[in-house]
């Protein structure tokens, strides 16, 4: 979000981040897929119940190590669409995919994934 606001190459933006995060030691940590459901949700105009829902999935999946290495915006797409779903509220994916500002092939692939780790912490 800060390289899209910024005059700076994207590339450029990238390398400079890595360069300062060496150069000072600073350790990264991931970034969380429930610190993105308030802004898409505001998006969107969500129903407390479907923010509620996307987030406790978000929390089932935590610590599985399902979505290592997966954009955390993605995810939270993902979750938003899954508990749309599952709440009887409908969203279409296109509308998830601008909010976020991701593909609807992420959020295609992403939210099955979710709701199956969601029905294996049930059946647990």
């Amino acid at each position: 979000e800060v390289a899209t606001v910024s005059r700076v190459d994207d590339m450029e933006f990238k390398r400079t981040y890595r360069y300062i995060v060496r150069e000072l030691g600073l350790a990264v940590a991931p970034a969380d897929p429930t610190s993105y459901v308030g802004r898409i949700a505001s998006e969107l105009d969500l129903k407390d119940d479907v923010e509620r829902r996307a987030r406790e999935l978000l929390d089932t999946a935590s610590g599985t190590g399902t979505f290592n290495g997966k954009s955390p915006v993605g995810l939270a797409a993902a979750a938003i669409y899954a508990a749309g779903r599952l709440t009887g509220t409908r969203y279409t994916q296109d509308d998830v995919a601008a909010a976020a500002d991701i593909s609807t092939v992420t959020i295609r692939n992403r939210y099955q994934e979710l709701l199956e780790v969601a029905e294996d912490a049930d059946a647990a």
